[in-house]
């Protein structure tokens, strides 16, 4: 790819990130191409649809977590303390915003990589004895869900209460 229509991808990308935190996923793909720098027609000659533009953005939001959580595990004592460290920088305000928006899209390869290595850190928490051994990784998945996607179920300041019940030591 050349390196302006890598500039293009990457600004189209950021855009329909903002763009998609603050009006969801159905936000215009002209107000995208306008925050961009670019025109409608290079936005569509990069992303025919809506959907490939989600998918795309869904499929570099995981991968952001992954890198979130690889930062976790180096940053933090242990498999628990990386699980709850990423727990938390999953769920602030502006990552939830978009994960609330991609809840529906998938990025099928890379969220099967970041569950499996959350998987790992699950069992080396139980092992060490510091996790719960009836918490398994979809119950994270599905904290993470409730505090990412729909922040209004449950007030934030329940987060750090709930891992705390989670945890062990």
């Amino acid at each position: 790819m050349r390196a302006d229509a890598r500039r293009n991808r990457d600004r189209i990308l950021e855009a329909a990130r903002e763009a998609v935190a603050e009006r969801g996923a159905d936000a215009p793909m002209e107000l995208i191409a306008r925050r961009a720098g670019v025109g409608v027609g290079t936005l569509y000659r990069r992303f025919p649809d809506r959907g490939v533009l989600l998918a795309a953005l869904a499929e570099q939001y995981v991968h952001e977590l992954m890198d979130a959580l690889d930062r976790a595990v180096a940053a933090e004592p242990d498999a628990w303390s990386a699980i709850r460290a990423f727990v938390v920088y999953s769920v602030e305000k502006g990552r939830g915003a978009i994960a609330a928006a991609l809840a529906g899209t998938t990025a099928p390869q890379a969220r099967q990589a970041l569950v499996r290595r959350l998987d790992e850190l699950v069992r080396l928490a139980q092992a060490d004895g510091a996790l719960r051994p009836d918490v398994g990784t979809d119950d994270l998945m599905e904290l993470l869900n409730v505090f990412a996607c729909h922040p209004d179920v449950i007030p934030k300041r329940f987060l750090p209460l709930m891992l705390d019940g989670l945890d062990r030591r």
